[in-house]
């Protein structure tokens, strides 16, 4: 028996091509159905904990936000919009379909008294602190 020896970059280029045509067919067919999932910065202040999520091109009445057993849920959808004007796509990078994402409430938050309101393609979600969570100033008494 003889011994070859393998050299993977013979055959390289036409694997590599290979490739390049299925990501290209992949990111170039509409991506309407496939699961994604919005951004979501998160912070707090004294007051409050607030998060922001990037939903461009998301309705309004597109979007749940629910409070329930200490979990934040933001559901929605994108929905991808035909044109029978367009004759056919270029490239299609954004992702279309439903998501959702949730998030554990801290026991520190009212949530009786969560806010939501989307402007400009993003959702602000705001959750106020319970009176008893937020810091006090604690008066020192001297004694002499």
């Amino acid at each position: 028996m003889s011994l070859t020896q393998f050299d993977p970059l013979t055959t390289f280029p036409a694997n590599f091509r290979t490739f390049e045509d299925a990501l290209t067919r992949i990111l170039n067919e509409p991506r309407a159905g496939r699961p994604w999932s919005p951004a979501v910065d998160s912070y707090e202040t004294e007051n409050e904990l607030v998060l922001k999520a990037d939903l461009p091109d998301v309705k309004k009445e597109d979007i749940e936000v629910h409070v329930e057993n200490q979990t934040l849920t933001l559901k929605g959808e994108r929905r991808f919009e035909k044109d029978d004007s367009v004759r056919g796509h270029h490239r299609l990078e954004r992702a279309y379909g439903t998501f959702e994402r949730s998030f554990t409430v801290p026991s520190s938050v009212d949530s009786e008294k969560v806010a939501a309101e989307y402007k400009n393609g993003v959702l602000t979600v705001r959750l106020p602190k319970k009176e008893a969570a937020k810091p006090r100033q604690v008066k020192i008494e001297a004694k002499e």
